[in-house]
């Protein structure tokens, strides 16, 4: 790579770091806000809330980094354009393929990360994210209760404590509905959470479950001295955790369980899932390709770029649309596939011959100036007698 291709190469890079860092930081930002809850409401720490929302940023990188190649190539272009480097090189002959290099390789390196994230950590950072869900929203005593509050919670359980000393809890009630023909109280002195193979347990002392028989007025008292209650069955989701398509890894995308209940059911949502993640590495490169066949030639500053700019946006948006439509298509029928990879491939070559186009029309603009030259001197007498 020569001494120019690197320049342009360094002005480009730091342009779609700085864009990435930015958009990333400012919508991981807004993400965060909307888990506040966690804090607030659940009762976690810090370090819980801050690994929540540092596990979507996987999924923001990857979609915010495409765009960000995109700004950074319309401002590297734009800068050398406002300070007629792009009208030097051009005038020194410059091809286009040669300016293009620089932009290719920057291009190369975002779609090999995009393709990382895509296929592998990204599934990794959804899966971990929902493990920890599940085990915030099992451990509701520990996130939820407060003391002396009566705590109730949508699949029917109900809690309440009287006071907390140290890590026991003092006065414990707890109701469960989740059948209501078979409702079980338990009341104790005094309880404990503790965890155990990854699984919580509420630990009671000094108490008894009250347990109604189906269909009767009659209930059974059972005291106890100690009591462990699995914490993880109260959950919604059952004991078992079902990941959804995006949240398992592309492997299991690629040889998916026929047995398995969920892949029945959404067959198609599986197909999608896995070909939008095997396409998603060729949009940075498209958008690149378009953002240069848009400002790629060199203009005059009497010459308006704003026009170009807009067109652009405008293509990327219809692009990413485009690719949305296709997603929902491929989860419908297996004939769609064909549009997941088309749609960004058709950007990519339509840039291309635009970027190509440029330097033949030059070429035929000077072999008729030529022709022009040629031509005129001959009838020069005559308009000259005129």
């Amino acid at each position: 790579m020569t001494l120019l291709e690197r320049y342009i190469l360094k002005i480009t890079f730091s342009a779609f770091a700085a864009c990435l860092v930015a958009l990333t930081g400012v919508i991981w930002v807004t993400q965060a806000l909307r888990e506040l809850d966690l804090l607030t409401g659940k009762g976690q720490t810090l370090l819980i809330f801050l690994t929540v929302t540092g596990l979507s940023l996987p999924a923001l990188i990857n979609v915010i980094a495409p765009v960000a190649l995109f700004l950074a190539t319309i401002y590297t272009l734009n800068k050398l354009n406002g300070d007629s480097e792009l009208i030097v090189m051009s005038a020194g002959g410059m091809p286009p393929q040669r300016l293009l290099r620089p932009f290719l390789a920057l291009a190369a390196f975002v779609c090999l990360i995009v393709g990382i994230i895509s296929i592998h950590i990204m599934p990794a950072s959804f899966q971990e994210m929902r493990q920890l869900f599940t085990k915030i929203r099992a451990d509701f005593v520990g996130s939820m209760a407060k003391e002396g509050q009566f705590i109730s919670l949508d699949n029917g359980i109900t809690f309440h404590y009287r006071e907390r000393q140290g890590d026991a809890l003092l006065g414990i009630f707890m109701e469960d509905l989740r059948e209501k023909d078979k409702a079980i109280v338990y009341l104790a002195e005094r309880g404990q959470t503790v965890e155990q193979g990854g699984t919580a347990y509420l630990v009671l002392q000094k108490g008894s479950v009250q347990r109604k028989e189906p269909n009767s007025r009659d209930s059974s008292i059972v005291a106890f001295e100690r009591y462990a209650v699995d914490l993880s069955a109260f959950n919604n989701e059952g004991g078992e955790v079902v990941y959804k398509p995006r949240e398992r890894s592309t492997t299991q995308l690629l040889f998916p369980d026929k047995s398995d209940s969920l892949y029945q059911e959404q067959r198609g949502r599986f197909r999608a899932e896995l070909h939008e993640r095997l396409s998603s590495w060729l949009y940075p490169l498209a958008m690149m390709m378009i953002a240069f066949a848009a400002l790629g030639e060199a203009r005059t500053t009497r010459q308006g770029r704003g026009l170009a700019i807009a067109g652009a946006v405008v293509a990327i948006v219809l692009l990413r649309i485009l690719g949305f439509a296709a997603s929902s298509a491929v989860a419908r029928t297996s004939v769609a596939i064909v549009m997941i990879y088309g749609i960004p491939l058709l950007g990519i070559v339509v840039s291309l011959l635009l970027i190509l186009k440029g330097p033949a029309m030059l070429s035929a603009q000077a072999k008729l100036q030529k022709a022009l030259r040629r031509v005129l001197p001959s009838r020069s007498p005559v308009i000259q007698k005129a």
